[in-house]
C-alpha cells in the first residue's frame, strides 16, 4: 500500500495541538492529506503545522474551541467538505464523584460529547452527499473501565462510543464509516504531567509491557481512515498493549 494513501483527501483534526492529536495530524498529512487542525492554543497550533511541513505535508492550523458552537460554525464553515474527520478534541479533569463541580462536568460534555456531535453533525451531510467519508472519533479504555476519579470522563467516552455506533447505522447506507479508537495509556505530556509517577507503574498492568507512544494510535486512525477499512465501520478499536484482556 502506498505511503500517499490519502492522496488528493482533505482531513479535519481537532485538538491537534499536542500528543495524540498532533500525532494523528503529522501522520494523516504523510500519508498525503491535506490536513486541517484545530486547538485553542496557536503557538502549538503552528508547530504542528511545522512538523507537518517537516515531514513533506500539507497543513493548515485554526484556532477554535470545540466546546464554543459558534467556534464549531465557523469551523465548519472555513473548512468546508472534508473526507476525513478525526473526533480528537478532549479534556480529562478527574475527581471523586462527591468532589466533581457543575462547572467542570459541564466542561468535559461540552468538549467531549458536544462539541463531537455538533462538528459531524455539520460535516457529516457532505459526507453524505458525496458518498463516501471517514469519521474517526477518539475514545478511550476508561469507557469500559471503573475508576475511583474518573466517572464524569468515562461517561464522556461511553458517550462517544454510543454516537459511532448510531452513526455507523445512520450514515452507514450513504458510504460513510464512522469508527472509534479507545487508546490506553499513552506517553504524551499531558497525561505523564498529569498521573505523575503513577504513569510509568501502568508498564506492570499491561501485556505488552510497556505504555504505548501517540504515533502508535496515529498509525491505527490512518487504518481507520484509509480504504483498508473499507469494510469496518460501528467498531470501538481499543489501542492499549492488551490491558481490557487482561
Amino acid at each position: 500500500m502506498s505511503t500517499k494513501e490519502l492522496a488528493g483527501k482533505k482531513a479535519l483534526v481537532t485538538g491537534a495541538t499536542s500528543g495524540i492529536g498532533r500525532a494523528i495530524a503529522v501522520r494523516l498529512a504523510e500519508a498525503g492529506a491535506t490536513v486541517y487542525l484545530t486547538g485553542r492554543r496557536a503557538e502549538l497550533g503552528k508547530e504542528t503545522v511545522e512538523l507537518i511541513e517537516k515531514a513533506g505535508g500539507t497543513g493548515h492550523f485554526l484556532v477554535s474551541d470545540v466546546a464554543n458552537l459558534d467556534d464549531i460554525r465557523t469551523l465548519a464553515q472555513e473548512v468546508g467538505d472534508v473526507d476525513v474527520l478525526v473526533n480528537n478534541a478532549g479534556i480529562f479533569p478527574f475527581a471523586p464523584t462527591p468532589e466533581q463541580s457543575l462547572e467542570t462536568y459541564q466542561q468535559v460534555f461540552d468538549v467531549n460529547v458536544r462539541g463531537t456531535y455538533f462538528l459531524t453533525a455539520a460535516l457529516a451531510p457532505a459526507m453524505v452527499a458525496k458518498g463516501k467519508g471517514a469519521i474517526v472519533n477518539i475514545s478511550s479504555i476508561g469507557a469500559d473501565v471503573g475508576n475511583a476519579v474518573t466517572s464524569v470522563y468515562s461517561a464522556s467516552k461511553a458517550a462517544m462510543d454510543a454516537l459511532t455506533r448510531s452513526w455507523a447505522v445512520e450514515f452507514g447506507a450513504h458510504g460513510v464509516r464512522v469508527n472509534s479508537v479507545a487508546p490506553g495509556p499513552i506517553r504524551t505530556e499531558a497525561a505523564v504531567e498529569h498521573a505523575g509517577e503513577v504513569f510509568e507503574a501502568f508498564s506492570d498492568q499491561l501485556p505488552l509491557a510497556r505504555v504505548g507512544e501517540p504515533e502508535e494510535i496515529a498509525d491505527v486512525v490512518l487504518f481507520l481512515a484509509s480504504d483498508r477499512s473499507s469494510f469496518v465501520t460501528g467498531t470501538v478499536l481499543a489501542a492499549d498493549g492488551g490491558y481490557l484482556a487482561s
